[in-house]
């Protein structure tokens, strides 16, 4: 299931001497408990998601991770991007790393191929985000002066991946998976990148994270599901992206989320927060984000929206205006009315003029 372009002596001498390339390989014991995060074996120092595998590894799973590192401009701080496949069988999927070779310039990245089919599939974390895929190919950039670890790319989406037999590889082959007898093939179909964070699952068809601008892309059409016992939460927007130094997910395109309380909103983007249960819907002066129910409409520049108690209050944009209709259920009239009133302490729902 797994195969390199080292020796499998020489990958494990690196590894237990700290490698910046920040590879591991484990073949999983399951007669007792893992002792670190499911699917690493982390380089001292090394920080494992706690949530990198869904599934209960099974007998004779092999299990191998990939780390980015990304250091921000903006704070100086070390985030990693952790990749990670287990699996039992080539029939489901691969794990294949592939170094430099010999003729190679001393700058040309590592490349590792994961393809999961199974369940568990292979998982990305960014983040509070856990992503599960069937495929993705990991570009990781040779590291900077006085760094452990390197940032890089990564793309994932549904799809496979395959060994080459020797006879299949061209002899003047020019493509670095093709030299390392490999074969990727990428097939994006929706509902396909599985994401997931808190209580909410969101579902797209590709991921495209680089290093230049530290920003992961999910392409859509996106939908997503926040599960609640009295007021679930369902969704959609053209696509979603997670800024890894910000540590921001954010909905873009064309956002509507509906509660299962009657209430509807809407925005150009909205800023999403499951662990704090809390949503920011940003507009602006020609399209304010808006939220309705019942009879009562709020639209403003910003709209900060409470999920678990389905409450939403208004704050107001640079140069934009909050107003709202608001239907008096004793006259049976609505009346509408444009304020700048000053945010709440804490989310309410819009109150009367």
């Amino acid at each position: 299931m797994t195969r390199s372009c080292l020796t499998a002596a020489l990958l494990t001498a690196l590894l237990s001497g700290g490698s910046v390339l920040t590879v591991a390989l484990a073949q999983q014991d399951t007669t007792q408990p893992p002792a670190q995060g499911p699917g690493t074996l982390p380089a001292e120092g090394e920080a494992t998601p706690a949530d990198a595998s869904a599934d209960a590894p099974t007998a004779g799973a092999e299990q191998a991770t990939v780390t980015l590192v990304r250091r921000s401009e903006k704070d100086g701080k070390d985030r990693q991007i952790v990749i990670v496949r287990t699996g039992t069988t080539d029939e489901t999927g691969i794990f294949a790393f592939c170094q430099p070779l010999g003729d190679d310039p001393p700058e040309t990245p590592t490349l590792a191929v994961f393809s999961e089919t199974g369940a568990g599939g292979v998982q990305i974390t960014i983040d509070k985000n856990v992503i599960r895929v069937p495929l993705a190919v990991v570009t990781q950039l040779p590291p900077k002066e006085g760094q452990e670890g390197s940032d890089g790319r990564v793309e994932a989406s549904a799809g496979t991946a395959r060994f080459l037999n020797p006879e299949e590889v061209p002899e003047k082959a020019t493509d670095r998976l093709t030299r390392c007898e490999v074969q990727a093939t990428p097939k994006p179909a929706p509902d396909t990148v599985i994401v997931t964070q808190g209580r909410t699952e969101l579902k797209g068809q590709k991921l495209v994270y680089d290093s230049a601008d530290g920003i992961a892309r999910i392409d859509g059409p996106v939908t997503f599901r926040r599960s609640s016992d009295k007021d679930p939460l369902t969704g959609k927007s053209d696509r979603i992206e997670v800024s890894v130094d910000d540590e921001k997910t954010t909905l873009v395109g064309s956002v509507e989320l509906r509660s299962g309380g009657g209430r509807t909103s809407r925005a150009a983007r909205v800023e999403y927060d499951d662990t704090r249960n809390v949503a920011r819907l940003y507009g602006s002066a020609e399209q304010p984000a808006e939220s309705v129910q019942g009879g009562d409409t709020l639209r403003a520049g910003v709209i900060v929206y409470d999920l678990d108690r389905n409450e939403v209050y208004a704050e107001k944009a640079e140069g934009g205006t909050i107003t709202g209709e608001f239907v008096d259920g004793e006259e049976g009239s609505g009346a509408a009315t444009t304020a700048t009133p000053t945010a709440p302490a804490t989310p309410t729902t819009p109150q009367r003029p």
